[in-house]
């Protein structure tokens, strides 16, 4: 007899779906599992076998093979366990195979039988939905398999009760969706004393999902304003919190089903390899630049990553996912974010205090600036000097105006944009590209005329024409403009800044 259950691997935010094939055969004892399973895959026989002692049963004296099909497509993770056990169950007869048929099994076993969490719940919920079947999952991630439509969902808590219920001699409590998380405290624009250039620009930024690098000595408030960011940036639709959950289930992270509206903000250190800031490792999970989709990325102290780190991030900033090549799996995730970084101007950081800059300068700062290569400088949007903060600044009081006001202006911005998205396809004005750009974005005679002579002056790439139109199309959002005008164009090329020269 050869009984099937069916379960899923995961290929990025795809969930795909893989039949557990287990047959029991006459032959010397043995438990083989074939299929391109990898090491965590391989050990979930020896995982069974000890949830099966732990409930007074033993394998039977057979040859057990465990196909998992399609052969040639990778499997990896321990969330095979619960399906390969049913798998057998229904193989010796002690649950009903035809029964197991409506669902999809997901879920880590314990060595006494109790169903541990597993990654990824979320997909595998929204993968049933689609297929039309239920879901068996982890006790504890039942609230997050909720969230996938009305898909019927069997949280077990441990191998006996599933039996159980699917017996009819005890049935398992359906579990309740998560909860939507109320916003973290963040920090207040009314702690930023001065920097009023420095903050107009993370307006903007926030505005139309621009990138921005601010430049400084320490102590300026680069890092502080930074951390503003997320108070100022509207709610994440429920539908746009859907997709940031999915990436956060395949990383593991999802704790307990909640699900926030709070848009992400990753902060890695600058020691963070490539495989951590764009996705991989050996078995391929998302990296910081996915797990801030839809939100967030803040690099600080921006020429201490390693330059291969930096540059891998060329691909995600202008195409907005990521793409993972491997010898087996090639795996995308999406990569949508809004990158704010900062760093000082030169090694010492005092670049424009003849008193404590260093006797280098100023090679110094085009030796430290040239760590960030130059088509990477090109993907970022604003480009704003941070002064430092004088002692009668900081003893000034705290400015009338704080997050709130700036979070309500950035909010009607943001509505603007998505009245067009129906034309433009877009969320965010840094997005507009084609047509849209050219229909929403075009500047009037006298901008035109100003941003031609200041391309050709500050001689800017294509790229970089065309990211000045979008942060103009979002300085006249600001001040509800229609049409991008001359002024728009000004503000926006005086963020463009030039690197130093030796």
């Amino acid at each position: 007899m050869v009984a099937l259950v069916r379960t899923v691997a995961y290929l990025g935010l795809e969930a795909r779906s893989v039949e557990v094939q287990c047959s029991l055969a006459p032959g010397l004892p043995n438990f083989n599992i074939v299929g391109l399973a990898d090491k965590a895959v391989g050990e979930s026989k020896e995982r069974v076998r000890a949830a099966l002692a732990s409930m007074g049963l033993a394998l039977p004296p057979k040859r057990i093979t465990i196909n998992l099909s399609p052969a040639d497509l990778p499997k990896e993770g321990s969330h095979y366990d619960l399906p390969v056990a049913l798998a057998v169950l229904a193989a010796m007869g002690i649950t009903d195979a035809e029964q197991l048929e409506d669902w999809v099994v997901v879920g880590e076993l314990a060595l006494d039988g109790r169903v541990a969490p597993s990654p990824g719940v979320l997909l595998a919920a929204l993968h049933a939905s689609e297929a039309e079947k239920g879901l068996i999952c982890p006790a504890a991630q039942g609230a997050e398999a909720k969230w996938a439509s009305e898909v019927p969902v069997l949280a077990a808590p441990d191998l006996v009760s599933l039996l159980n219920h699917l017996k009819g001699t005890a049935q398992l409590a359906e579990p309740d969706r998560g909860l939507v998380e109320e916003p973290a405290p963040f920090t207040d624009l009314k702690q930023v004393k001065g920097q009023e250039t420095a903050k107009r620009a993370l307006e903007i930024a926030a505005a139309g999902g621009h990138n921005l690098l601010m430049v400084g000595p320490p102590g300026a408030g680069k890092s502080l304003m930074a951390s503003c960011l997320p108070g100022i940036l509207p709610e994440l639709t429920p539908a746009e919190a859907l997709e940031v959950s999915m990436v956060q289930s395949v990383a593991g992270i999802l704790e307990e089903g909640r699900i926030s509206r709070a848009r992400p903000f990753r902060a890695p250190h600058h020691s963070a390899s490539m495989a951590a800031l764009t996705g991989g490792g050996l078995r391929v999970k998302p990296g910081e630049v996915s797990l801030a989709h839809l939100g967030v990325l803040f690099l600080d102290e921006l020429p201490e990553f390693q330059r291969a780190v930096l540059d891998s991030l060329r691909q995600p900033l202008e195409t907005n996912k990521v793409d993972v090549a491997r010898a087996n799996a090639h795996v995308t995730f999406p990569a949508n974010v809004q990158l704010i970084a900062a760093m000082n101007p030169c090694r010492c950081g005092h670049l424009g205090d003849p008193a404590l800059a260093c006797s280098r300068a100023p090679k110094c700062a085009a030796d430290y600036q040239s760590k960030v290569s130059g088509p990477m400088l090109d993907r970022i949007d604003l480009h704003v000097e941070v002064d430092p903060v004088s002692a009668a600044d900081l003893a000034l009081p705290p400015p009338a105006e704080g997050s709130a006001e700036v979070a309500a202006r950035v909010a009607a911005v943001r509505q603007r944009q998505t009245a067009r998205k129906e034309e433009t396809g877009v969320r965010t004005n840094a997005e507009l590209q084609g047509d849209a750009l050219d229909r929403f974005a075009a500047p009037d005679e006298d901008g035109r005329a100003l941003l031609l002579q200041a391309a050709t002056a500050m001689r800017l790439s294509a790229r970089a024409y065309t990211r000045m139109l979008r942060v103009a199309r979002t300085i006249a959002d600001l001040a509800g403009a229609e049409q991008v005008g001359r002024i728009h164009v000004a503000e926006a090329l005086s963020y463009r800044r030039q690197p130093p020269r030796a």
